[in-house]
């Protein structure tokens, strides 16, 4: 008797150990994913990278954009003036049950940093940007993989590795 509880206990413990390395796998958000506005319409494509166990995120494309490449002009100090593809718009979260958080976003069009949540559900990533109590939650989709291939090819650029959201961030 008391061995098959022993038994029923390990594999509890077994099952539970499994689930939460399955939700690491699924915590991936690595890969292209297009932004959209309140209204739906597609603003950018952001590369989503993990470094050294955090993750980052960095714009790779702009649509709808009067400009090829606009600046940050409500951006202030070093990232002032510096164009908008290749800005690091995520910033060194790290992964805790399935939720990416305790690093910051970044917020272009404001030129303001965020703390900061991402999470992976199917094929939709949801970013989210907190000040206090409040908070703003956009979802992003993945690029299609002929897509994604053909951003690859393009060879979009990114700000260097010192970035100024480094030393800025709050």
């Amino acid at each position: 008797m008391q061995m098959r509880s022993l038994l029923h206990i390990m594999m509890v413990i077994a099952f539970l150990v499994s689930t939460d390395l399955w939700a690491d796998v699924r915590a991936d958000p690595t890969g292209l994913w297009q932004t959209f506005d309140e209204s739906g319409v597609l603003q950018s494509t952001v590369s989503v990278e993990i470094k050294s166990e955090k993750l980052f995120g960095y714009v790779v494309s702009l649509h709808q954009q009067a400009e090829e490449n606009p600046v940050c002009e409500a951006c202030e100090g070093a990232w002032r003036d510096k164009p908008v593809i290749g800005m690091e718009v995520i910033n060194g979260l790290t992964l805790k049950k399935a939720v990416w958080q305790k690093g910051t976003i970044f917020d272009p069009e404001s030129g303001k940093f965020y703390r900061g949540s991402v999470w992976l559900e199917g094929e939709t990533l949801f970013v989210r940007g907190h000040v206090g109590f409040l908070y703003q939650t956009r979802s992003w989709q993945r690029v299609p993989e002929q897509s994604a291939s053909e951003h690859a090819v393009s060879g979009a650029q990114r700000m260097p590795e010192n970035n100024p959201a480094d030393s800025s961030a709050p």
